[in-house]
């Protein structure tokens, strides 16, 4: 898809056009500015994006960024790589989208040249800002009882009092401002990217087996159209916690199965995905995670998480060849990210069973989870991308309470 890059021109606090768009070096000061921050400058692959698309467009170059030659020359990729098995600049472009309005939300009226990548496109643009234009001072007279400032020696007294009122008052405003943000509970913080995002929410049932019809010609039977509508038990029952969560909030759900959902419905608003093997959409739209849930392409019947970061580790498994009275345990991933082919807001629910899904369940619409995961997690952790990886002890076919065994934020 072709991309212009748009500068625009914008208006300074006093209200007059600036001549013309902003300047290189006024560009690469803004620039400088926004890598040295603290949601760029931690990061490796995020500020060598964002660096290289400004620089390439401020000298004139922006017809060379397509998503394969930044692949090779920001990621070193090979240049017959395969950008649909490795989305990653896709999803670090979604990323410094979302890093950039995040920071010019922290630095309102501190900045006044812009830097934007548009959706859909990996040109950026520069602009300034708009900023509202000071209030005019207004004068009122004193009340004829009001008591004069003291004179004389006491005057630089009385000046300083008047500052250390003022400081106190802004002091209390501040602090009242920040209980007011740390009294959101867990869940609301765990929940807000989808919240946030739309009134509606999609929510994606996994299905049972998928027979392969006797006689295609006639079609399916009423018996099998009956059993290819089956719903998990554990699927269900996280289903019905989930959206009573959505209907506590007063937010809009459409429940439907896997089969009922495109790619092109998804990129409508936030998706909840529930289950993980019986769900082609929790493995399809997690396959780039660093968690992921796997087949064992050896040891028949055994399903795991795998870490990419750690791939020898694969002690979060389970054999289901193994009879269930005897099932010890069973994991989870629980994921929200931004999807970088729908760029909207997935959750992922999913264990490798039904005690798993179940488990996970229950951590996502618990208080008393997520504020465990709240202690483990970085500063901001509500408006990150994340996994957690969780396991549920089973003891005579019951499981326990879930417990965190790995998590990751990005």
């Amino acid at each position: 898809m072709g991309c212009t890059t748009i500068v625009r021109s914008g208006l300074p606090g006093s209200g007059r056009r600036l001549p013309g768009p902003p300047g290189r070096d006024e560009v690469r000061h803004q620039l400088a500015l926004i890598l040295a921050s603290p949601l760029f400058r931690n990061s490796r692959h995020y500020p060598a994006l964002l660096r290289h698309i400004v620089e390439e467009t401020l000298e004139g170059r922006q017809g060379h960024l397509k998503e394969r030659s930044l692949g090779v020359d920001v990621f070193g990729r090979e240049p017959n790589y395969d950008t649909n098995l490795d989305p990653v600049v896709r999803t670090s472009a979604c990323e410094v989208r979302k890093r950039l309005a995040q920071f010019y939300n922290e630095h309102r009226g501190e900045t006044l040249v812009q830097i934007d990548l548009p959706h859909g496109c990996y040109v950026p643009e520069f602009r300034y800002r708009e900023a509202a234009a000071e209030p005019e001072a207004i004068t009122t007279a004193a009340p004829p009882e009001a008591e004069p400032a003291p004179q004389g020696p006491w005057r630089l007294a009385w000046r300083r009092y008047r500052t250390a009122v003022l400081v106190a008052a802004v002091a209390l405003l501040g602090l009242a401002a920040l209980s007011s943000g740390m009294r959101r509970s867990a869940v609301e913080r765990f929940w807000s990217p989808v919240w946030g995002a739309s009134d509606s929410v999609m929510v994606c049932l996994g299905v049972g087996a998928r027979p392969a019809y006797a006689d295609p010609d006639s079609g399916p039977t009423i018996s099998q159209v009956m059993n290819r509508d089956s719903v998990a038990f554990s699927d269900a029952i996280t289903m019905a916690r989930i959206t009573a969560l959505l209907q506590e909030n007063r937010k809009r759900f459409d429940v439907r199965k896997e089969t009922a959902f495109t790619l092109n419905d998804f990129r409508r608003g936030p998706v909840v995905l529930i289950g993980a093997f019986n769900n082609l959409w929790t493995l399809r739209l997690e396959n780039h995670l660093r968690f992921v849930f796997e087949n064992d392409p050896i040891a028949q019947h055994t399903l795991f998480i795998r870490d990419r970061q750690n791939p020898s580790r694969v002690s979060w498994r389970s054999d289901t060849s193994t009879p269930y009275a005897k099932l010890p345990a069973d994991y989870a991933i629980i994921s929200r990210f931004v999807d970088p082919r729908t760029e909207k807001t997935v959750v992922v629910v999913a264990g490798i069973t039904k005690d798993g899904t179940m488990a996970a369940g229950e951590f996502v619409t618990g208080e008393r989870y997520l504020n465990a995961l709240s202690r483990q997690a970085p500063s901001g952790w509500e408006h990150k991308n994340l996994q957690v990886v969780i396991s549920t002890e089973i003891m005579n076919g019951i499981p326990a309470p879930p417990r965190i065994l790995a998590t990751y934020f990005w």
